[in-house]
């Protein structure tokens, strides 16, 4: 679901804007995204116990059948973590760090991101659709199975860590990693039966979806702060530049001896 905003990045000819892609790029893949999550969230809606792709999501299930130990169980376990209580730190700590370095239009679109994509989206359409969970989940789970909450927060995270902190240059490995990263979540979360499959790739469209919106809409201001900071820089390398061409004069040169 995250590699997505790779192609549409590759299809701009000059890499500049943070990456962003030109055309209302954003805008059309956020809504894309936000809408197969909503059109599946009716379909599952119409009938909770038995949807289309119902049979899919049992196969898949039994795929996931066991032995739930070893490896497995703990990369599951600690994807189950990091999307629970370690999930809430990451965003909090990068919106301390933001803040500590003067970025308020970054902390805002962070706490927009998050704040949409969790409460108003996921939460949202767990609300309206209510789906039974696959039985015996081996975590602790809360109410509603449709849409998976950690693959909904593992893909808003790498929208928005590759929107504020990568590199343009470097974004098309990240959205490559991000993916795999998001894939994962999803495994876990089917593998401890704490989601049927489709509940997963829902929760992911819906938080990649959210997070792009959400950068669309904040562009602007981005590239500002973006644009702002890269002047700071540039003058205080400059006044740094002059005062050590000062010491240096007021020192006779960098060859007299004294």
């Amino acid at each position: 679901m995250t590699s997505s905003p790779a192609a549409i990045e590759a299809a701009r000819p000059d890499g500049s804007a943070g990456g962003a892609p030109r055309g209302g790029g954003l805008l059309l893949l956020g809504l894309l995204l936000l809408g197969a999550a909503a059109l599946a969230a009716l379909v599952v809606r119409a009938d909770v116990a038995d949807p289309p792709f119902q049979a899919l999501d049992e196969r898949w299930l039994t795929w996931m059948g066991g032995p739930h130990d070893g490896a497995y169980a703990a990369a599951a376990s600690a994807l189950d973590w990091f999307g629970g209580p370690f999930g809430a730190v990451v965003p909090l700590a990068l919106l301390a760090l933001l803040l500590v370095r003067g970025r308020r239009v970054s902390a805002g679109f962070l706490l927009l991101a998050f704040l949409g994509g969790n409460l108003l989206v996921v939460q949202g359409l767990k609300h309206l659709v209510d789906r039974p969970r696959p039985a015996h989940p081996l975590v602790r789970v809360d109410h509603g199975s449709f849409p998976s909450g950690h693959a909904a927060t593992a893909a808003l995270l790498v929208v928005v860590v590759g929107a504020l902190l990568v590199p343009a240059a470097r974004r098309r490995l990240w959205w490559a990693a991000g993916t795999v990263f998001t894939l994962a979540m999803m495994w876990s979360r089917t593998w401890l039966h704490a989601h049927w499959l489709s509940d997963t790739a829902a929760g992911a469209a819906a938080g990649a979806g959210a997070g792009l919106l959400v950068w669309w809409l904040l562009r602007p201001a981005l590239e500002r702060e973006r644009e702002r900071a890269g002047a700071r820089v540039r003058i205080r390398g400059r006044v740094r530049d002059r005062r050590e061409v000062a010491a240096v004069s007021a020192g006779g040169g960098p060859g007299r001896t004294g």
